[in-house]
């Protein structure tokens, strides 16, 4: 399986780009999409992560999406979905610094579902003519969270992505 989504990945960032507008990559009326899969760590427990989102950008540089995560093969099965939006600060030349919000539902098996809200910052760089890769910081505060259920009720982590445009 990881064989074929990387070469899913290099197909698609080959793909001839639409004409650049201003906006480039982020111009009002483009689409993109970025998929998940790693390692992740929650209640002592390893897990496999797989997931996506698609984001539209309805004004140049500002984009709204929707994303989702299954975490598998640790403890208590976990699902995430968020939608969120996102400002790239597209007229930077090398890299592009993004600013984001997000709204976050978690369910997990056996336990109470928890919502979040988080924020996030960083660069995008350009790895071909439709893909980018990000990289920044997310913060994420757990909402009517106890800390007896949950452990931990807010965290700073990394946030790098490979994401494709249409």
């Amino acid at each position: 399986m990881n064989r074929l989504l990387l070469t899913m990945l290099l197909v698609l960032s080959a793909l001839p780009a639409r004409a650049a507008g201003v906006g480039g990559m982020f111009e009002a009326g483009r689409s993109q999409f970025s998929l998940v899969a790693g390692n992740a760590y929650a209640f002592e427990n390893s897990y496999f992560v797989i997931g996506g989102s698609a984001s539209y950008y309805v004004a140049d540089g500002l984009g709204v999406g929707l994303s989702l995560e299954k975490w598998s093969g640790g403890g208590p099965a976990i699902t995430k979905y968020a939608p969120f939006v996102q400002y790239v600060f597209y007229q930077a030349s090398v890299v592009q610094p993004y600013v984001g919000a997000f709204y976050r539902h978690t369910t997990i098996a056996d336990l109470p579902d928890i919502n979040s809200a988080g924020a996030r910052a960083g660069v995008m760089m350009a790895m071909g003519t439709n893909a980018y890769m990000s990289v920044g910081f997310v913060h994420e505060s757990y909402l009517d969270c106890q800390e007896t259920i949950y452990r931990v009720c807010s965290e700073t982590y990394p946030d790098i992505a490979l994401i494709f445009g249409f």
